[in-house]
């Protein structure tokens, strides 16, 4: 059967309710609230549906359309509206079935059709491996959910349920598919707050990854000790008891702990099974905002509450949307109480995150505060982070970086709230702020104190970021961002800034070449340039003008090409002038970025006498004369280029120092004191030679010019462990 012939894109006949099977009827029970005419929707679905996937089986041998049927049941117990469900139960059409998307959009509208496309993987073409595919499917459908959120929806609800099914799969893939599950779809979830299928798929992916281990952990869990139960109760009934009298509508549960829950504690804190257990967790659910305040002194006044572990996350909120009120009280047995507090419609988003926007319409936040808002906001983000990245896989690690569930919380100066992931610095607020800022930031204010870009932020920090319209990214900035938006807005930058200074190099290398050919680049015909270009693939002038500053073309040979047929320069009398014009040096500043490098056989540092040499793919290589090196390079004169320094020359340079002193304790710290006070940094530290009186070392160290590491030297002679110090 091909897509084109009618059976499938004409409506497939619907059975009636008695030839429904089960599983068909158990989905329609979980979307129970929906009208009858989008049940009927449902039921049209899965008749098309069951036509596409006839003959197709799973692995474990059911009918293959039991699991899109089973993804839709997932999202019906969710609340989703009848298009999302319809989507479910057709979501693996288009890629494995005859099905095309203008069927879908020709009987179940252009919105389901969208949907489908989003999740379909691309498995279809052709990668590099499987995890790039994957990286690439998972590229595809953030671009889709930055459309609509349900595609990722319906991609937890379809993860969710083959993690249910898991065991019909070999080994291998049980592993792969759990270690994915684990580091992608679980924190995904948690960061839309559906924490409800968030905790399941951790619990199915660390049963499929360590069975033996989750099996040891759930069984211990199971069979609580009756002491336990009973301390359980007494704590429960205490506080169900106080909370009444105060006529407090409540609801109130102990938290069970999960055996993914217990397994990450044990390992992250180092503590055995009994010290993670003894916790003891209540969750209060009451009506208002007011009431959480109040129960919130209810249960302080039964138990006290232990310093410093209180957190109000109504007030300031998780990325995710996610508000509670965390206390920790001192139980009566000794062991801690954890008890969260939040209303019913803060418990409904905690539980299902997004989700709830459907399932929940009365009372729930639509502004711009919404879980789905901040959902929304951080999936935009992600893509205009991809448009940076120069492939799936990087993106797909950038990602992770951003779904570390970690957060502080912290304030501008006009009092907004932003969120950024544990370990982030003022850099990362700066272009978590805008990516404008980002780029020309300087320094920074932290609650009003100066403090460098590189400064770790804490929770409830106040960030001012200064900034300089002159100021450009460093690559020393990708040492000590921690965010992915940060990381790639830098490289893009980096990029730009490099490109525009190649640019200009090779349009002062080019036109060098041509002043000895008696013409320059402005006065070459346009229709010759053009035709150069073309004739080389070259887009743009500034192209050619790059791949020269780097080496990939000599600008004596393009020289060459462009002045031929050019009329040369006459003199007086008619005679035409000398063919060649002798270049003026090229001053350097050091903030040349990509093109121009230092080498490191001589590291050459400002005031030095230098020359440059066009290296193929590197651009110019800053040499000093004196270099051992410069002798074999004057055989390629054609690659020579006349260089020196500006006269205003910025930056730090690398340099390399050869010291001879006593073999003793306590002379690296001397030496390393006496560099430190001329306000040098140490790069790094080797040993050249070591016998039992004298060491010989060499330090790799960063100075401004000559005069600069003369003055470090001078402080290390004086030393009087020290018997030599000179320049390597």
């Amino acid at each position: 059967m091909t897509s084109g012939e009618p059976a499938l894109a004409s409506p497939v006949a619907v059975p009636e309710r008695d030839a429904v099977p089960a599983y068909v009827q158990a989905m329609e029970r979980a979307a129970g609230y929906l009208t009858d005419v989008q049940r009927a929707q449902l039921r049209q679905a899965w008749a098309v549906g069951a036509a596409a996937h006839a003959g197709q089986t799973r692995k474990s041998g059911e009918p293959y359309i039991t699991h899109p049927v089973a993804v839709a049941q997932v999202l019906a117990e969710q609340g989703l509206d009848v298009e999302t469900l319809v989507a479910a139960i057709l979501h693996d059409t288009i890629e494995d079935t005859p099905l095309t998307r203008a069927d879908i959009a020709a009987q179940f509208g252009e919105t389901v059709a969208e949907l489908v496309d989003g999740v379909t993987k691309l498995d279809k073409l052709s990668f590099g491996s499987r995890q790039e595919a994957a990286a690439e499917s998972f590229r595809k459908m953030l671009l889709a959910m930055s459309r609509d959120l349900r595609v990722i929806l319906i991609k937890l609800a379809d993860r969710l349920h083959n993690m249910r099914t898991l065991g019909a799969q070999s080994p291998e893939a049980r592993r792969r598919i759990a270690i994915e599950t684990l580091e992608i779809f679980a924190p995904i979830a948690q960061r839309l707050g559906m924490n409800l299928i968030k905790a399941e798929l951790q619990d199915l992916g660390f049963r499929a990854l360590h069975p033996w281990r989750h099996a040891v952990i759930d069984k211990r869990i199971r069979s609580q000790p009756l002491v336990r139960r009973e301390a359980l109760t007494q704590i429960e009934a205490k506080l169900a008891q106080r909370l009444a009298l105060e006529k407090l509508e409540h609801q109130l549960v102990g938290r069970i702990k999960t055996p993914w829950s217990v397994y990450t504690k044990m390992r992250a804190q180092g503590r055995s099974f009994d010290q993670v257990m003894d916790v003891f967790g209540f969750r209060v659910v009451v009506a208002t905002v007011p009431d959480c305040y109040h129960a919130l002194g209810v249960v302080h006044s039964v138990y006290k509450p232990l310093d410093g572990r209180f957190r109000d996350f109504i007030a300031i909120p998780k990325a995710n949307g996610y508000q509670s009120l965390h206390t920790v009280l001192f139980g009566p047995y000794g062991s801690p109480i954890e008890v969260q507090i939040r209303t019913r419609e803060m418990h409904l988003i905690a539980e299902r995150g997004v989700a709830a926007h459907w399932a929940y319409k009365m009372g729930i936040e639509t502004g711009g505060n919404s879980a789905q808002t901040r959902a929304a906001n951080w999936i935009a983000n992600l893509v205009e982070s991809q448009r940076g990245t120069g492939s799936s896989l990087e993106f797909l690690e950038n990602v992770k970086v951003d779904l570390f569930p970690d957060e502080v919380y912290l304030f501008s100066p006009k009092g907004d709230i932003l969120s950024l992931p544990r370990n982030a610095t003022a850099l990362d607020f700066a272009y978590a702020v805008h990516t404008d800022v980002g780029n020309h930031a300087v320094t920074a204010r932290v609650d009003k104190k100066l403090a460098p870009l590189r400064t770790k932020l804490v929770s409830g920090q106040t960030v001012q970021i200064i900034t300089a319209k002159s100021a450009v990214p460093s690559t020393q900035w990708l040492e000590f961002v921690a965010t992915s938006k940060a990381r790639t807005a830098i490289r893009q930058q980096l990029k730009q800034l490099e490109h525009e200074d190649a640019v200009q190099l090779g349009h002062y290398m080019l036109d060098r070449a041509l002043g000895a050919q008696g013409t320059a680049l402005d006065r070459i015909p346009m229709q010759r340039l053009e035709a150069f270009l073309a004739d080389n693939r070259y887009s743009r002038l500034e192209a050619l003008l790059a791949d020269i500053a780097l080496g990939n073309r000599m600008p004596v040979q393009v020289a060459l090409a462009l002045a031929q047929a050019q009329p040369q320069a006459r003199g007086k009398g008619g005679a035409r002038a000398a063919a060649v014009i002798p270049p003026e040096r090229m001053l350097i500043t050091g903030a040349e970025r990509g093109v121009i490098s230092f080498a490191q056989c001589c590291m050459p540092i400002p005031r030095d006498e230098i020359m440059g040499y066009h290296s193929a793919g590197k651009g110019i290589v800053v040499h000093r004369l004196e270099c051992p090196n410069v002798a074999e390079y004057r055989k390629s004169p054609e690659r020579w280029v006349a260089i020196g320094w500006d006269r205003e020359v910025s930056g730090d340079f690398n340099v390399a120092i050869r010291i001879e002193a006593e073999n003793r304790p306590g002379v690296l710290a001397q030496i390393a004191a006496a560099i430190a006070n001329a306000e040098s940094n140490i790069d790094r530290v080797e040993y050249l030679e070591r016998d039992n009186n004298i060491s010989v070392l060499r330090f790799a160290i960063d100075v401004t010019d000559d005069r600069h590491l003369a003055e470090v030297i001078r402080g290390v002679r004086k030393l009087q462990v020290v018997q030599d110090v000179q320049r390597c």
